[in-house]
């Protein structure tokens, strides 16, 4: 009989003994409550609380992601979009976290997604597709302000997908295939006016020069001279004889003499 007593009685020390004992890693804090009321913070490494009056909250530190939902929103143009995110946050103050808000991870997203549809609402869709970066820079600060009481700190807010309805999606499309054909006959106009120009600019100087034209001819013959597959017939001006019928003359009024 005694020794199950004894054997009670150290079975029960055993257990007040482990229920005092508390190990903290190091990425977290243990928030001691003593009958209810809060004594400090704890850890990390080995707690030892007072058995049935001492209890611990652990509380993590490390940075959290959280997937705000794709929301549906409808911008200052009128268009409707589903547009989701990614936030990353972390516990600064474990105090405020535990006591000042019940569930603080919930709240955080909560206050992410009425922000994200709040700030996105007052914005243009062009706007969300080319400034995003501004955009995730002011979901963060509204974020951060609303949570900062709560012991959290918002650190990044992305903005990860815009999805767009298909007939918006269309028209997208549409308007950039007319973009990229406005582009290319603006190149090709300012190319043949280039080419106009150096045409004229060549014009110019064979005008000056009529023997260049002669030697444009020569060029020309050379080229259609190693073409061997075809018979080509090619006009040839009566400029380039004039020097040899010239010369002809001479000589023929010299033997007359």
């Amino acid at each position: 009989m005694n020794l199950i007593i004894i054997g009670i009685i150290v079975l029960f020390v055993i257990i007040i003994f482990a229920s005092a004992i508390r190990v903290v890693p190091e990425w977290e804090r243990g928030l001691v409550l003593r009958l209810g009321r809060f004594v400090g913070i704890r850890g990390p490494g080995f707690v030892l609380l007072v058995p049935f009056i001492e209890r611990m909250v652990k509380i993590d530190l490390r940075i959290v992601t959280l997937d705000v939902p794709s929301q549906e929103v409808i911008t200052r143009d009128n268009v409707t979009v589903k547009v989701n995110a990614v936030a990353y946050f972390r516990v600064v103050n474990a105090e405020d976290a535990v006591i000042k808000i019940a569930d603080y991870f919930n709240a955080t997203s909560q206050i992410a997604q009425t922000t994200l549809r709040s700030v996105l609402g007052q914005s243009d869709l062009d706007e969300i597709l080319s400034r995003r970066e501004e955009l995730n820079q002011k979901l963060q600060k509204i974020i951060d302000e609303q949570t900062d009481p709560w012991g959290i700190k918002v650190s990044i807010v992305e903005i990860k997908e815009v999805e767009l309805p298909q007939e918006m999606k269309r028209a997208m499309a549409g308007q950039a295939e007319a973009e990229r054909e406005r582009r290319a006959k603006i190149i090709h106009a300012e190319g043949e006016f280039q080419a106009s120009e150096k045409l004229a600019q060549a014009g110019s100087i064979i005008g000056k020069e009529p023997t260049t034209l002669q030697l444009r001819f020569l060029q020309t013959l050379t080229e259609i001279a190693s073409e061997k597959n075809s018979t080509i017939i090619f006009p040839v001006p009566i400029d380039l004889f004039t020097p040899f019928m010239k010369l002809a003359n001479r000589l023929g009024d010299t033997e007359e003499k």
